[in-house]
């Protein structure tokens, strides 16, 4: 039974608000080593919003990625079918716009502009090489949305990753950062997170999505699919016991990304995430704090706190001096506001 305050929470507002308050959080921070943070915004857990609060690339693909599955959906189930041409187009129109002016990685840059060239299969245009943590920053919607089945969200959120990031392990991450946040959002406990996320991972290790990925095996060059995908998920399950290993002996003030990754590749900014969230799972700001203090990739790590954060604690997670200034805050609330009803 799903009890009342799992239902008037608003998870999906207050997870897509958390991500874009933990990327504008971090944005101003990004490369930066820590002294160099604490220097510029003095002791970290009294870190200010910047003003204005602007966001990166990270909030500006979640968007789009959510306005690609509203498309689809408003056209019937949730399909790969349904799912590809709208998806596709919200990410070119993103790669074409004159707001995509935030230091967008290269990887979404190259596929974004190869998924524009037609006829072309979606799969020539995924980077195989490439696990950056351009991926898992945006999948949040997947894990939101309402009345999915576990394969459909668990394809759903492969497949937007490979659309620019086709390596296995940039699959893998979207998968389990999706399936936090809709494990959060439907009232998982936090502690208890981690080893949902391991045996999610156990028990998908060798299972790939054929209907939502096609070919894109054999792009990679694997002698399987399941060889491909088993790549994925070893590394994230390695990255996955590395987190359990910080939370045995806690270190607050010492900064994440020692334990856990700089966050430039996609199973580091999941592990360094859940890091900082798990560290402060009922303080949300201060888990912000900690992911935008880090010497690696602070407005990714930033974004996917914020999400996981929002998720657990819903909307009223985040005060209404930060949630109120934050950039798109009114698309972030119409998208929002589709899956909390």
């Amino acid at each position: 039974m799903i009890s009342t305050r799992i239902l008037t929470k608003q998870a999906a507002t207050g997870a897509l608000t958390g991500l874009a308050l933990g990327d504008a959080l971090g944005y101003p921070t990004e490369f930066d080593n820590v002294p160099a943070i604490l220097a510029k915004c003095g002791p970290w857990r009294r870190m200010r919003l910047p003003e204005p609060a602007l966001v990166s690339d990270d909030t500006q693909m979640t968007l789009a990625l959510g306005a690609g599955i509203r498309t689809a959906m408003d056209r019937g189930l949730l399909t790969p079918e349904r799912l590809a041409e709208p998806v596709r187009e919200e990410f070119v129109r993103w790669y074409r716009s004159p707001e995509n002016n935030r230091a967008p990685g290269r990887t979404c840059m190259t596929a974004c502009r190869m998924l524009e060239e037609a006829p072309r299969p979606w799969q020539a245009a995924s980077q195989t090489g490439s696990k950056g943590c351009g991926a898992n920053m945006r999948v949040a919607p997947v894990g939101l949305v309402p009345g999915l089945s576990e394969e459909q969200r668990s394809g759903a959120a492969q497949f937007q990753a490979a659309l620019t990031h086709g390596h296995p392990t940039a699959l893998a991450a979207s998968d389990l950062m999706a399936r936090a946040v809709f494990l959060l959002a439907q009232g998982a406990e936090p502690m208890g997170l981690i080893g949902q996320l391991r045996s999610y991972a156990y028990e998908n290790g060798s299972r790939y999505q054929t209907r939502w990925l096609g070919d894109l095996w054999r792009y990679a060059g694997d002698a399987s699919p399941e060889a491909y995908i088993r790549r994925g998920w070893d590394e994230c399950l390695t990255a996955l016991a590395r987190v359990q290993d910080a939370l045995r002996t806690p270190s607050p003030e010492t900064d994440p990304c020692e334990a856990t990754g700089d966050g430039w590749v996609a199973e580091e900014a999941l592990a360094t995430a859940l890091h900082c969230f798990l560290l402060f799972p009922a303080e949300p700001l201060t888990a912000l704090r900690r992911a935008a203090c880090t010497r690696g990739d602070s407005d990714s790590l930033g974004c996917l706190a914020g999400a996981l954060a929002g998720a657990h604690l819903g909307a009223e997670a985040w005060p209404k001096e930060w949630s109120e200034r934050v950039e798109y805050r009114s698309d972030l609330l119409s998208l929002a506001a589709l899956w909390d009803a």
